[in-house]
């Protein structure tokens, strides 16, 4: 397997060398580990016939298309999805520009355009769950027909179980909403990641001994409001730093608003501007309105104290 996957966002431009291989269609969201089963199995299909292996996916999502009023933040942007599948064995990523048109599509004619005429697929493989089509016409047994008829070789992926429960996006997605982060990177494939600027805050945390980043742009879910012990890289540089993260309004000080701020250990430096990395690890607790600074003081070196011991034990000194 390789880490270099190429993402490609059109269509008309597709290399040769990319057709003719094995096709799995999906969001991919998150790359967990029913999608890490599809690619396994789209792998074994792609050397039976001597051919690339492709991940087909859609940017934005058709839901966002459809309901752009209802649209929720993906758990990956498309370039950190086309990294994971790309860790996976996926030679290519296409990033399919969705739009309304494409959406009217019925299933027989999204079949023709996408993987026979375009992709040239020689094999597909989906989960249990794949719809396609106008209004999701299609499953995975009209898919199987067309897939005989056409003469390409189709298998589906069998739902991976998580303590009872089918592993997919939208489990991953509540398990983060609900601050379960050492659940949801059993589930992942690589431990869920945030990414946000650096922007000016009120420097309260330096006053305190404690100086913080202050994260905005964030276009990934948020997890529970709480505190964090995370792995930190600054643009994308090789070394991560521990960090004690808080996500959501301080308390403290009275204030409602939501924010991200993480407090790296061991980094001297001005970070403003810079682009951070907030890999989780394990969640330390809940946010707490304390009565006292001396109180607040306290939990903030208990927090320290606890995301390093956590992140030593995680390979991250």
């Amino acid at each position: 397997m390789t880490d270099d996957v190429e993402l490609i966002r059109d269509l008309t431009q597709l290399p040769e060398r990319f057709r003719g291989g094995a096709v799995s269609i999906g969001k991919f969201d998150g790359v967990h580990r029913g999608h890490a089963q599809v690619i396994a199995r789209l792998r074994r299909r792609a050397r039976q016939i001597d051919g690339p292996v492709i991940a087909f996916t859609f940017d934005p999502a058709p839901y966002e298309v459809l309901f752009p009023e209802r649209a929720r933040p993906p758990l990956t942007l498309i370039p950190r999805r086309a990294e994971l599948l790309g860790k996976l064995g996926v030679d290519a990523v296409v990033a399919f520009p969705t739009s309304r048109d494409f959406l009217r599509l019925t299933a027989q004619e999204y079949f023709n355009r996408i993987l026979v005429e375009q992709l040239q697929a020689r094999a597909v493989v989906e989960g249990e769950n794949f719809y396609f089509g106008k209004k999701r016409e299609g499953n995975v047994e009209l898919l199987s027909e067309y897939c005989e008829k056409a003469g390409l070789s189709f298998e589906v992926a069998p739902a991976i179980l998580d303590q009872g429960e089918v592993v997919s996006s939208s489990r991953v997605r509540q398990l983060i909403l609900e601050g379960r982060l050492q659940d949801v990177n059993t589930i992942l494939t690589q431990p869920y990641r945030l990414e946000g600027v650096v922007v000016e805050g009120e420097k309260r945390g330096r006053r305190l001994g404690y100086p913080t980043a202050n994260l905005a742009e964030c276009q990934t879910v948020l997890p529970a409001p709480g505190v964090y012990a995370c792995g930190v890289r600054c643009d994308g540089e090789s070394r991560t730093y521990p960090a004690a993260a808080a996500i959501g309004p301080n308390l403290t000080f009275h204030q409602s608003e939501c924010k991200i701020e993480a407090h790296l250990i061991g980094f001297e430096g001005d970070l403003y501007g810079r682009t951070l990395t907030l890999e989780f690890i394990a969640r330390l607790r809940n946010l707490v309105q304390f009565d006292t600074i001396d109180e607040l003081l306290a939990c903030m070196a208990q927090d320290v104290r606890r995301t390093k011991e956590i992140a030593i034990f995680a390979g991250i000194k």
